[in-house]
């Protein structure tokens, strides 16, 4: 009788496992995404986003900034962005620079945007967990991330 019970408890964990598996590879991506009359799509109300145009002052960071060229700034982030684990490039655009993260257990995805001002030479960023309410401050540290090596290259 206990073993029967513990090979159901050892099935349902792993249903479990498999279904989150599954719910984060199978989340379509937003369709807010991208740029809107000069503006990244704004965070949702939940603590799972950074950005630095519109968001609660929990949510915000500071735009990179750059001296260079905007081709040669874009270039750059997008070097950096690329050798980052479990990146994939969905778009690069002349001024707009979109990018997947996927977590490294389970694959739930991250989108992160770039969007660059030429005018005042400026990238800014908004960048969220698809899924779920709290990304454990993952998508902040990223950004930080992008920020020093952005800056010591």
């Amino acid at each position: 009788m206990l073993k029967s019970i513990l090979i159901a408890i050892a099935a349902l964990v792993i249903l479990g496992f498999a279904g989150i598996f599954i719910w984060a590879r199978t989340a379509s991506r937003p369709e807010n995404l991208g740029v809107t009359n000069g503006q990244l799509a704004p965070c949702p109300d939940t603590p799972n986003c950074v950005t630095t145009q519109q968001g609660n002052p929990d949510q915000q960071m500071e735009p990179l900034r750059y001296t260079t060229s905007q081709e040669e700034a874009q270039a750059r982030l997008l070097q950096i962005v690329e050798a980052m684990p479990r990146s994939r490039i969905i778009a690069d655009q002349p001024g707009y620079i979109a990018v997947e993260y996927r977590s490294p257990t389970f694959g739930f995805p991250d989108d992160t945007e770039f969007l660059f001002d030429a005018e005042n030479n400026v990238i800014h960023f908004r960048s969220a967990a698809r899924l779920g309410r709290s990304d454990l401050g993952v998508n902040r540290e990223r950004m930080e991330e992008i920020r020093q090596k952005f800056y010591a290259s």
